[in-house]
């Protein structure tokens, strides 16, 4: 029997424990009957244009008739099966063409159930092999600043261990090596610095892990490509694998397939997620060089310690593959050119508001950075007058569209994230 928008939201407020915030929660969150498209239904009718892809995940948007049907025609066939002893199609589809889309060499693909899992497997390896090539002081990791890899325990060890919202774990987690957040233009002596750093700890770091070009969550702050050079080049030197996490910048998002094109590099390992499946299913993977997988393999164990129930679920990885599908044309840079377009033209002028501390935009990413905290609440509730929907956080209020947004719904979104800025 369908239920009120008071009697759900009841509910709501007395079992459901939403993400980053107290129980019962604050203030009650908007409720969705449907959604289509770019387009968020809201119980009371209203439909809003969703300015985020469901957490940078829906780059298709919503009820896409392709996904869809691949989802319809994996459930008719099987919807899950063990993955310990048995395989399946849209599994080997899935992995060969991740390897064919990836940088050269990643030739190995882990499945994983959700990005935050997908930077434990890639740690993992990279204690595995270090341990197996005989290095068993090499424990740590190495990062910058500013980052953020997830909330599972060890990817929270390499978010920012200040700013973060992780800090409450200091003394519990394991500490790592930091150096400071990466400049937005090129600085020689940062990059100096940057390398120094890496050849100092060589002798305890298993590998370097930092997100590509954009910083996601912990900042929305973007970086010159060459910092990625330097540490491909550093981490050669000094036997250290690198690891790339493209959760979020991966399938499009900064205007190249994934991020490290920007700076013409591969990795060791690479995370990928998110947008993997679309946004339809949680799905994630951990692609890694056969020198990894080599050294993993002929180490103790004979192979990597790892093994989830659902890993490979042929649900998601049928999605996936019918979501790697709608990309291969290339149409998708089109329209992620459009949006860029759209967000630099319609957000620069908002670099004049008082309060406004920066503008920037990269690919289909758009940042306001505010010299203060978000109220949220009301930055939010604004937003959604205007018809959007944002999720700002800190001081940032943002956007990262789905890739089928179209000029309209671009413009609209300007104006939702110009009316939270004016209320946050």
């Amino acid at each position: 029997m369908k239920k009120g928008v008071p009697e759900l939201l009841a509910l709501d407020r007395a079992h459901v424990w939403h993400p980053y915030g107290p129980m019962p929660g604050r203030s009650d969150p908007y409720l969705v009957e449907s959604a289509r498209g770019v387009r968020l239904r809201l119980f009371d009718g209203r439909e809003i244009v969703d300015g985020m892809s469901s957490w940078w995940a829906a780059i298709h948007g919503y009820r896409h008739p392709v996904l869809d049907a691949a989802l319809a025609e994996q459930a008719g066939r099987m919807s899950h099966v063990m993955f310990g002893g048995l395989t399946h199609q849209p599994a080997i589809d899935l992995a060969s063409t991740l390897v064919e889309l990836a940088p050269d060499g990643l030739e190995h693909v882990f499945l994983c159930d959700s990005g935050s899992i997908s930077v434990e497997v890639a740690i993992k390896m990279a204690l595995q092999a270090q341990l197996a090539r005989g290095h068993p002081a090499r424990r740590r990791l190495l990062t910058w600043r500013g980052g953020y890899h997830g909330d599972t325990f060890h990817p929270m060890t390499v978010c920012d261990p200040d700013g973060g919202m992780h800090s409450l774990w200091t003394g519990v987690l394991p500490v790592q090596v930091f150096a400071q957040a990466p400049p937005a233009e090129f600085d020689p002596g940062y990059a100096a610095e940057l390398e120094a750093l890496v050849e100092r700890h060589a002798g305890e770091v298993a590998a370097v892990i930092v997100e590509p070009v954009v910083q996601g969550a912990g900042g929305m702050r973007f970086h010159h490509p060459e910092y990625l050079r330097v540490l491909r080049r550093a981490t050669e030197a000094n036997g250290i694998f690198l690891i790339l996490d493209e959760i979020a910048t991966g399938f499009g998002r900064t205007g190249e397939f994934f991020a490290a094109e920007h700076a013409g590099i591969s990795p060791d390992i690479m995370c990928v997620g998110k947008a993997l499946t679309g946004g339809y299913l949680t799905l994630a993977a951990a692609l890694c060089t056969g020198e990894v997988a080599a050294a993993i393999s002929a180490g103790a164990g004979g192979g990597l310690a790892h093994g989830p129930t659902f890993m490979g679920n042929p649900l998601a990885c049928a999605v996936a593959n019918a979501s790697l599908g709608l990309l291969a044309d290339g149409t998708w840079r089109a329209r992620v050119r459009a949006i860029e377009n759209g967000l630099r033209g319609g957000l620069e002028p908002l670099r004049d508001i008082p309060g406004v501390a920066d503008v920037r935009v990269l690919g289909a990413i758009g940042v306001v950075q505010l010299d203060h905290p978000v109220e949220m609440a009301a930055a939010t509730a604004a937003a959604v007058a205007e018809g959007v929907w944002l999720r700002p956080f800190r001081d940032l209020i943002y956007t990262m569209p789905p890739y089928v947004a179209d000029d309209e719904d671009v413009s609209r979104i300007v104006a939702g994230i110009a009316a939270a800025v004016a209320a946050g």
